[in-house]
C-alpha cells in the first residue's frame, strides 16, 4: 500500500521536534508498505530553511520505502500569528500541488496542527478517490482560543466550523491520547480509534550515564534537570526560571533546557536579567542524540500552562523521558498524570507553581534512591504499554483495513 503523508512540521530522526511519524513510517515500510510525506522545508521549532537549494519543491528518496518532498512554505513562522496564518497558508497550497503528482496513492494521511494542512490531505484523497485518515495530535482551535492566541470572533467561528468539517468527512479518525475521543466525536467524528503516543525503548538505554555530555558543559558534579522540547506559550517556562531562582541556596542543582520556539528568546534575555546561575540553555537536539542528553539528566521535566483543556493530552516528551529511565517532573494534571501516577514514575507538580517545583526538586535531590526507582519503574511501564513497535502494529492494521473497504 503507498500511502501519502501531509505533514508540515514533520521532523526525521536527524532533527529536533516530534518523530512520532517518521517512527511509525519506519514500522509501515517494514510491512511491506510505502510512504511519501510531503512536509515543510521550513523546522516547525526552529522557523529556519531546510532546503538544500532555493527550490519550489525539493524530493529525496530518505530511506527505503519512504520519500520526503518539501514543499515551498513562507518561512516567517515565529514572527506573529498573521505570519504564522500566511505560513500554513502557503504549506496547505504548495502540498496540493506537489500532491496532485504524486501517483499510486492508496491512501491520504492528514494531521494536525497546523489544521490546514488536512483541508490539502481531504481534498487530495477526494480528488484520487481514496480514504481520507485524519489524525489529532491536539485540540486545535481549543487549544489556541484557551491560551488566548486565537481572540478574533469571526476566525474563533470559522476555525471551529473548519474543524468540525474535517472531522465529518474523515473515513477514519485516529487520537494520540484518549482525552481527545469524547471532543472529537461530539464535534461529528465517526470511527475514532486511538493510537497515542509511544516510544522506541530500543533507542533509549537506562544505565546511560551521558557522562561525556556532561563533561563537554562543565556540569559533571551537578544534579541536573532536564526540559527537552519545544520553548513555546503553551510550555509555561517562566516557571521554572522561577523555580531556579527559588533553588539558588542549591549550588549543586542545575536546569537544562533542550530545544527551540518562539520563547526562547526571551526565556535567555529573561534567565539573563535574573543572573540565574544554575540554568542552561542548549538548541534543540537530533533525536539520535537524545539518549546520551537524557543520560546526563537526574530528572526530567514536563510542564504546560494550567489550562483545563490541557488535562486532555499525551505530551511525547513523558514517554521518551520514561524509556530513558529518568524520574519524570509532572506539570501536567490529567490523562498524561494517570499515566506517570500507574508507573510510579515521577513526581505530580501543581501546573503552574514554581515552588512546587523548586520542592519537587529538593524531594528528589534528597532521596536518589527514590529518584532511580521512579525511572527503572517508568522504563518497565511503557515497555509494556506504550512500545511503540506494538502502536505501530495497530496502526498498520487500521489502514490496511481502510484500504480493503475502498
Amino acid at each position: 500500500m503507498h500511502i501519502l503523508l501531509i505533514h508540515q512540521a514533520f521532523a526525521s530522526l536527524k532533527e529536533g521536534g516530534g518523530t512520532r511519524h517518521i517512527e511509525l513510517s519506519q514500522f509501515l515500510v517494514q510491512r511491506g508498505h510505502r510512504v511519501t510525506i510531503i512536509t515543510s522545508p521550513v523546522s516547525y521549532l526552529t522557523g529556519k530553511s531546510r532546503l538544500q537549494k532555493n527550490r519550489w519543491i525539493e524530493k529525496e528518496q530518505f530511506l527505503p520505502g519512504i520519500e520526503i518532498i518539501r514543499a515551498y512554505t513562507y518561512p516567517a513562522l515565529h514572527r506573529s500569528f498573521f505570519h504564522r496564518l500566511i505560513n500554513f497558508f502557503s504549506f496547505m497550497i504548495s502540498s496540493f500541488l506537489a500532491g496532485l503528482n504524486i501517483s499510486g496513492v492508496d491512501l491520504v494521511w492528514g494531521t494536525t496542527p497546523p489544521i490546514f494542512q488536512s483541508v490539502t490531505a481531504w481534498l487530495l484523497a477526494r480528488l484520487k478517490g481514496r480514504p481520507f485518515l485524519l489524525e489529532i495530535r491536539d485540540l486545535w482551535p481549543k487549544f489556541a482560543v484557551d491560551l488566548g492566541v486565537i481572540k478574533n470572533p469571526l476566525l474563533i467561528r470559522a476555525s471551529l466550523w473548519l474543524e468540525k468539517f474535517l472531522y465529518h468527512r474523515a473515513d477514519q479518525l485516529i487520537v494520540n491520547s484518549p482525552g481527545y475521543v469524547d471532543h472529537v466525536r461530539e464535534r461529528g467524528g465517526k470511527n475514532v480509534s486511538l493510537i497515542p503516543n509511544g516510544v522506541d525503548p530500543a533507542m533509549f538505554d537506562p544505565a546511560e550515564t551521558g557522562q561525556t555530555f556532561r563533561q563537554e558543559l562543565g556540569l559533571e558534579d551537578r544534579f541536573i534537570i532536564l526540559y527537552a522540547g519545544a520553548h513555546g506559550l503553551a510550555n509555561n517556562l517562566d516557571m521554572v526560571l522561577e523555580a531556579a531562582d527559588e533553588l539558588r541556596d542549591e549550588p549543586r542543582i542545575c536546569f537544562m533546557m533542550v530545544g527551540d520556539g518562539k520563547e526562547k528568546a526571551h526565556l535567555v534575555e529573561t534567565a539573563q536579567q535574573m543572573d540565574l546561575p544554575n540554568i542552561v540553555f542548549l538548541p534543540a537536539m537530533p533525536k539520535e542524540k537524545m539518549a546520551q542528553v537524557m543520560g546526563a539528566a537526574d530528572a526530567c521535566l514536563a510542564s504546560l500552562q494550567p489550562i483545563e483543556s490541557f488535562k486532555t493530552t499525551y505530551p511525547n516528551k513523558v514517554f521518551d523521558y520514561m524509556a530513558a529511565g529518568r524520574p519524570v517532573l509532572l506539570a501536567i494534571d490529567g490523562v498524561i498524570r494517570q499515566v506517570v501516577d500507574a508507573a510510579a514514575a515521577g513526581v505530580f507538580v501543581q501546573p503552574g507553581s514554581p515552588s512546587a517545583l523548586a520542592q519537587a526538586v529538593r524531594q528528589l535531590y534528597a532521596d536518589p534512591a527514590a529518584a532511580k526507582q521512579m525511572g527503572l519503574s517508568g522504563r518497565q511501564y511503557v515497555e509494556k504499554h506504550f512500545d511503540r513497535a506494538s502502536l505501530a502494529d495497530q496502526l498498520a492494521q487500521l489502514l490496511e483495513l481502510m484500504r480493503k473497504k475502498v
